[in-house]
């Protein structure tokens, strides 16, 4: 197997890739749009708004976690899980920079 040579890629580069990675799974795209809509801390209840396993959610939460755009907060035995509104911004903003740059008029094709 190739070894990725992420060292020879930018530092915005490889944060831009590893975002696109994490927000590359629908499961994780549903957990983010329910965070959003509760507007609130949640716990423990997206197994039944997902749809999937307890052990599948979590994995997920831990990638979303990991790339620091949600927080978890433990309350008892459970972990509450909301956006974090600062690395939310960082990430739009790592996206819109890659997003705003604009193609020439002329014909490659």
């Amino acid at each position: 197997m190739g070894v990725t040579k992420s060292e020879i890629f930018s530092d915005y580069q490889n944060k831009l890739a590893l975002a696109a990675r994490v927000l590359g799974h629908p499961a994780r795209i549903a957990i983010l749009q329910h965070l959003f809509k509760t507007d609130s801390c949640v716990c423990g209840d997206l197994v039944g708004v997902i749809g999937l396993a307890q052990p599948t959610i979590s994995q997920h939460l831990k990638e979303l976690k990991n790339l620091g755009i949600i927080k978890g907060n433990i309350d008892g035995t459970r972990v509450c899980y909301c956006i974090d509104t600062q690395k939310w911004e960082e990430l739009k903003e790592l996206f819109a920079g890659f997003l705003d740059q604009t193609a020439s008029d002329k014909s490659c094709c």
